[in-house]
């Protein structure tokens, strides 16, 4: 009974009220002349409502007719009748199936990969790099090696500490994790010395292990030895050690912008314009014609993928390009004034770069004045410890 109920689904159904006195002995024939009748719904003692098989209702319509009822049709359901209502519209039901096939074939390839890079770190080219290891878009999903790809670009790069990539539905979903760089670690028992990584003057040194090279007051390079990772003394005579110990210095940070007396200053006037285009995997149709209407303008284009599901991407995309109209006004600084935009710039990015403000203990302010222009050097004085271990090799 339940596959006839079913099957009449795909058939076409009636849904169908019965009026009479003889109800009862109206469903026990349908019953035995094995008629599948549903959803029964007695309104009034005289009024039933069901459903039944469209290739049923004229045996129906006999049996209505031996137990005086008045049958009557209040609706049709399935698949014929909608052929029925449709057949006219060819076209659109060609369309309908074309589309179908089109997504069912369009579900064996890659339509979207989608890089997450954890902790929010950022991998530059990453996405470029992926491309070429093997994941493209419009590429059969039968073809992708995931281990290859991984491997590829795993050997290429070296801040990459691991990788992942999963398919799901028409979306290549790629996690990466970035490597932190640390600094090489020499072994405790090894000998090495502590050199300089910084330039700077010299305000304290400690020398726990290890003779000191360097004194307070002194000047040093990048490379110069600050503990030696060796001692001497009055019996053992020289032994070589593992050097440890804090170097103190005054280092210099510096920044440098010119700055022009005449500039241009752009800024938005609110006024905005959109176009709209689609693009069919590599084949971009436009639905507006011509450029911007702006004279001047920032132009911002968004693409949004199309999907039917949460990864089932189609090569499909809508892209909103947004025209942002700039106007520009010439502007000319005193020398005095362009000179103090340059300060204020430059230390507001050391004051960035700089952590500990406390370790600043001084300021140098130099300025150039040209014929167009104005140079602006900013040096902060800052105390640092510097120094990192070099091994010493015999």
């Amino acid at each position: 009974m339940i596959i006839k109920i079913l099957f009449s689904y795909i058939m076409g159904y009636l849904s169908v009220t019965i009026q009479g006195y003889y109800i009862e002995r109206f469903i026990n024939l349908c019953r035995n002349n094995k008629i599948a009748i549903w959803h029964l719904k007695r309104n009034k003692e005289i009024q039933l409502d069901f459903r039944v098989g469209i290739h049923d209702f004229k045996l129906l319509r006999e049996i209505a007719k031996k137990t005086k009822c008045k049958i009557k049709i209040t609706s049709k359901r399935g698949l014929p009748f909608v052929l029925h209502r449709y057949k006219k519209r060819k076209i659109f039901f060609l369309l309908l199936i074309v589309m179908i096939i089109l997504t069912m074939l369009s579900s064996n390839f890659v339509w979207n990969v989608d890089i997450k890079e954890e902790n929010g770190q950022e991998l530059i080219d990453i996405a470029k790099d992926v491309d070429e290891a093997g994941l493209k878009i419009g590429q059969w999903k039968a073809k992708v090696d995931t281990k290859e790809i991984i491997n590829k670009i795993r050997l290429k790069r070296k801040d990459i500490a691991w990788m992942g990539i999963e398919l799901k539905g028409t979306n290549a979903i790629v996690k990466v994790v970035k490597a932190e760089k640390k600094p090489d670690i020499i072994d405790e028992e090894e000998y090495c010395s502590i050199i300089s990584n910084k330039a700077g003057i010299i305000t304290k040194v400690n020398a726990q292990t290890g003779t000191a090279s360097v004194k307070v007051g002194d000047t040093v390079n990048i490379g110069d030895t600050l503990i030696n990772g060796w001692m001497e003394g009055k019996y053992t005579g020289i032994r070589y050690v593992h050097a440890k110990g804090e170097v103190q210095a005054k280092v210099w940070h510096t920044k440098y912008k010119n700055i022009p007396y005449n500039t241009t200053e752009r800024s938005k006037t609110g006024n905005i314009q959109n176009q709209y285009s689609i693009k069919l995997n590599n084949f971009k149709i436009n639905l507006s014609k011509g450029v911007s209407k702006f004279k001047i303008y920032d132009t911002i284009e968004a693409e949004n993928k199309m999907k039917l599901f949460s990864d089932f991407y189609l090569p499909i995309s809508i892209i909103k390009t947004t025209y942002e109209e700039v106007q520009e006004e010439q502007k000319t600084h005193e020398i005095e004034e362009a000179k103090n935009i340059g300060i204020q710039q430059l230390q507001e990015e050391l004051d960035n770069e700089i952590k500990d403000k406390e370790m600043i203990v001084g300021k140098n302010i130099n300025t150039y004045e040209k014929e167009d222009s104005i140079d602006v050097y900013v040096t902060y004085e800052v105390l640092e410890n510097i120094g990192t271990n070099e091994k010493i090799v015999f």
